[in-house]
């Protein structure tokens, strides 16, 4: 069900509206109808809309507005800034566009919603008559003539129309061809004045029953999305306490066979330090020394002694100071920590010692 309602051309006249179900109008009425859920289109006065075509850009419907108002500047008395223009489509190259004053949209509108009436869209009158593909198409509405031709729609007044027409005159059309056309011409607007500024408002409704079924849906994701943590979460626990259990299972079989075992790995520690010594170990403190000794020429070890914090002393004798000096560049730049005493010469020798740490 659907209705229109035909504005009319003065103060002092009668609104008229139709009901239309399906294919069919239904019902008459005099007077504004009833504030309901039935959608509402409101038919404008041919006198009170200008109607162009033009071949304008539709790529969007803001370009192709753009294009139209430049269009109409050039075409119209009025400032450009006091009109409204809309444009509409008929499935072909050039595009209907319809001019009103921006005010006249407004007083309308104005007057419908003191009512409740917000219609969905609003008609030029000669756009409900079938466009003909030559010559011109009359019909009336209520008493109010309305002429349309393949590129113009008008109000039929008498003198006018056959200077507009170049005296063609109109072909009237019958009852149930312009029934027909009205109905599909309020089905599917070809051009729609409710546009830009004037573009109807949809009204925001909230489904409490759509929101509480929201609201458990996401309580559901965030339990679920929980589950799944904490299921990862207890999977890691008894992969790292696996892991664990392995490393002290292969940890014990480095320790002494029969010695009670708490801390694993403290005492696999504890034993490779005494296998090795503190630090880096003995053995490797004691071939970075050696090493640094056996590159400087002259150099010699007389003593050598390493103790459980991983410090070892060694005594040198070297031919100068500058072999000593030498000694403790190539031990330090192994990434050990050198400390020499006091080098004293004599017999023509320099002997000291030399105490190297891990860093």
């Amino acid at each position: 069900m659907a209705r229109a309602l035909f504005l009319p051309t003065s103060s002092e006249a009668t609104h008229r509206w139709i009901a239309i179900d399906g294919d069919a109008i239904v019902a008459r009425g005099e007077g504004l109808p009833d504030a309901d859920d039935v959608p509402l289109t409101v038919i404008v006065p041919a006198e009170d809309v200008t109607l162009h075509w033009a071949d304008v850009p539709a790529r969007s419907t803001a370009q192709a507005v753009a294009a139209a108002r430049l269009l109409v500047s050039d075409a119209s008395a009025a400032p450009i800034t006091d009109l409204h223009v809309a444009v509409g489509d008929e499935g072909t190259d050039d595009k209907p566009i319809g001019v009103v004053a921006a005010q006249r949209m407004r007083d309308w509108l104005a007057s419908l919603a003191e009512r409740g009436l917000d219609p969905q869209a609003m008609i030029p009158a000669p756009m409900l008559l079938p466009r003909p593909t030559e010559g011109y198409v009359r019909a009336d509405f209520g008493g109010d003539g309305v002429v349309r031709g393949p590129a113009s729609g008008f109000a039929d007044e008498p003198g006018l129309t056959g200077i507009v027409t170049g005296g063609v005159a109109p072909s009237a059309i019958d009852r149930d061809a312009l029934e027909k056309a009205v109905v599909a011409a309020v089905a599917r607007p070809a051009l729609d004045l409710r546009q830009g500024i004037f573009a109807r408002r949809e009204a925001i409704s909230f489904d409490w029953g759509v929101a509480r079924r929201a609201g458990w849906l996401v309580a559901a994701i965030l339990l679920v999305t929980l589950a799944i943590a904490l299921v990862e979460i207890a999977r890691y626990s008894f992969a790292a306490d696996e892991l664990t259990r392995k490393s002290d299972l292969m940890a014990r079989t480095g320790l002494p066979r029969g010695e009670t075992v708490n801390d694993a790995g403290r005492q696999l520690d504890a034993r490779l330090v005494r296998l090795r010594g503190g630090g880096i170990g003995f053995s490797a403190t004691a071939a970075i020394v050696f090493d640094a000794i056996r590159s400087v020429p002259g150099s010699e070890l007389r003593a050598l002694s390493f103790d459980a914090a991983g410090k070892m002393r060694a005594s040198l004798v070297t031919q100068n100071e500058g072999q000593v000096t030498d000694l403790i560049n190539r031990i330090r730049a192994r990434g050990l920590v050198v400390t020499p005493s006091t080098f004293s010469g004599g017999n023509g020798r320099v002997s000291g010692d030399l105490t190297v740490t891990p860093r």
